[in-house]
């Protein structure tokens, strides 16, 4: 059994105190769209040093591509400088940690930071020539410009490869790109957007469906590339979601990741579903910020609230809604460990128990937050108590990294093809 390092509790600590003086006094303004976050996080990579380390961590990994001493780039990516630079070993849970933090007060911040970094960058970094990594990564590490990942469009949510409808057609050794994507984190904002799309390259004889998927990287004021204003959503306000236009954008070769189409791992969508493992792990990290939040405000407010010239900690019901609460922070916490675990090894999680744990993480911190509500009353219907805003944000774990009725579909797949 695996605990926190008394490294890991150092750097909780120390990020709570961060928190508390650079996050929480500006939540109402992160709610409401008066404040970005990015300011906020590039003010956490600053002073904990996340931005130099990074940067650190992908020049070491270039240069080992460039004198021809890595010899696999995509499990080399881990060390691309992307969520906090290496994050395997014995510092495996302090990126976890961190997350798990910024999650009890603001999981917006956290949602747009992970696309950046645990999304983008990755994808560029495991599937970009080394003149590619060169061009966009440094800049993203640190999070100087801001990354986001296309995939979803209005058509194909869960249906992400066969319903997409974006597409690129040849012209010479250029590509033209036309279509749209939506609910996409960073979208607004983006300096760097990864894009998926489809080959269309005239043969009658495959199917639509089956389409090659290539992968692009788009810079932002490209000619015929809108980005749109952020989205009003249910919760997760600090993090800004909105939709991409693409028409007829001129993209060349230098572009197209990897550098040329038998290069772009052979499909996009074997790159896609690497990062979809690595949303739904990251879930875990989150939905326990939430969990330890809202249990602690509970068990506060318990103590707290009187009735019928009792606190209602002393009540039998209320006693149950605190020890669910407990138990589903114990299991999910678990769960996180077995991840970390598996980073500290270099063990490979399945997609299939990715899907899992995102699944029973997200409705677990979804359960929790809506019965801390209930436990406040009135009060928790209120906005300047923080658990209505914890229940918004824990909802969108169970449609974020995939729907959980699609995560279900995974869980069952892996069992069966057993």
């Amino acid at each position: 059994m695996i605990e926190w390092t008394d490294v890991d509790l150092a750097v909780r600590d120390a990020v709570r105190q961060f928190i508390d003086k650079e996050v929480r006094p500006h939540l109402d303004a992160l709610e409401s769209g008066d404040m970005e976050p990015y300011p906020i996080v590039r003010k956490l990579f600053a002073t904990f040093g996340l931005d130099v380390m990074a940067r650190e961590s992908l020049e070491k990994r270039l240069d080992r591509m460039r004198n021809g001493t890595s010899t696999d780039p995509a499990a080399d990516s881990g060390k691309s400088g992307g969520m906090f630079g290496d994050s395997g070993g014995a510092s495996a849970g302090m990126g976890f940690m961190l997350i798990s933090e910024l999650c009890r007060v603001s999981m917006g911040i956290v949602t747009g930071m992970g696309v950046s970094l645990g999304l983008t960058v990755p994808t560029i970094a495991s599937r970009g020539t080394v003149a590619q990594q060169e061009r966009w990564l440094p800049g993203l590490v640190t999070y100087e410009k801001i990354g986001a990942w296309a995939i979803t469009e209005p058509d194909s949510g869960s249906d992400a490869f066969g319903g997409m409808k974006s597409y690129v057609t040849r012209d010479g050794d250029d590509y033209i790109l036309n279509g749209q994507k939506t609910f996409i984190t960073n979208g607004p904002d983006a300096d760097v957007v990864v894009v998926y799309a489809k080959l269309d390259d005239g043969d009658p004889g495959v199917d639509k469906r089956d389409r090659p998927v290539l992968t692009f990287v788009l810079d932002r004021g490209m000619e015929g590339f809108e980005q749109s204003k952020p989205f009003r959503k249910m919760g997760i306000h600090s993090s800004r979601t909105g939709e991409l236009f693409f028409h007829n954008v001129r993209l060349g070769p230098d572009r197209l990741l990897g550098g040329t189409e038998s290069n772009n791992a052979g499909d996009g969508r074997d790159s896609a579903r690497s990062s979809f493992s690595t949303e739904r792990i990251g879930v875990a990290a989150m939905a326990l910020g939430v969990i330890e939040e809202c249990l602690r405000l509970s068990v506060d407010y318990a103590k707290s609230r009187t009735l019928w010239g009792k606190e209602i900690g002393q009540f039998q019901l209320i006693q149950l809604k605190l020890a669910n609460m407990e138990v589903a922070r114990m299991n999910v916490r678990n769960m996180l460990f077995r991840v970390i675990e598996a980073r500290q090894s270099g063990a490979e999680i399945s997609l299939a128990e990715a899907s899992a744990i995102k699944y029973y993480c997200s409705q677990a911190a979804t359960d929790v937050a809506m019965e801390a509500v209930q436990l406040f009353g009135g009060n928790g219907y209120m906005t300047e108590y923080r658990v209505e805003q914890l229940a918004r944000d824990a909802k969108s774990l169970m449609i974020y990294a995939g729907s959980n009725e699609v995560q279900i579909t995974h869980v069952a797949r892996g069992l069966l093809s057993d």
